[in-house]
């Protein structure tokens, strides 16, 4: 069976993964059939390059994507492409979806990251107001 997978490379504590179709048998950074791509996790957003065509290929003759690589050809908008060619549509189309695919995704990435800052920032405050009453207190 041929598994879409991430093949771990790079520096100590600083990975960098290479989105490869493999024999699901082979060991993690062994050797792979094809490679569709890379994920660098470090970035803010992570940087996400996969061959959309080639990956939509493998899908389409049975390639099984683990958990996250199904989650990275989501949020990069292949497995809408893959549902949009089933569906028939043109390639234009295919096209103008992804990328509205692409802004929304990108949009909801920031917008979450703004709410955890915020919940950060006030659960600092609620410390600070404790130990100023502590303080009080005392």
């Amino acid at each position: 069976m041929v598994k879409l997978r991430l093949r771990r490379k790079g520096r100590t504590h600083y990975p960098i993964y290479d989105i490869v179709a493999v024999d699901s048998r082979q060991k993690r950074d062994g050797a792979y059939l094809e490679r569709l791509g890379y994920y660098d996790p470090h970035t803010k957003p992570s940087t996400i390059k996969v061959d959309p065509d080639r990956a939509v290929y493998w899908l389409n003759i049975g390639a099984q994507p683990t958990d996250m690589v199904r989650e990275l050809f989501s949020y990069e908008g292949i497995l809408l492409r893959r549902h949009l060619q089933f569906k028939g549509k043109t390639e234009f189309e295919i096209q103008e979806a992804v990328k509205e695919h692409k802004r929304i995704a990108t949009e909801r990435y920031f917008r979450r990251a703004e709410l955890r800052k915020r919940r950060f920032e006030l659960r600092e405050k609620e410390k600070q107001q404790q130990s100023e009453e502590q303080a009080k207190a005392e």
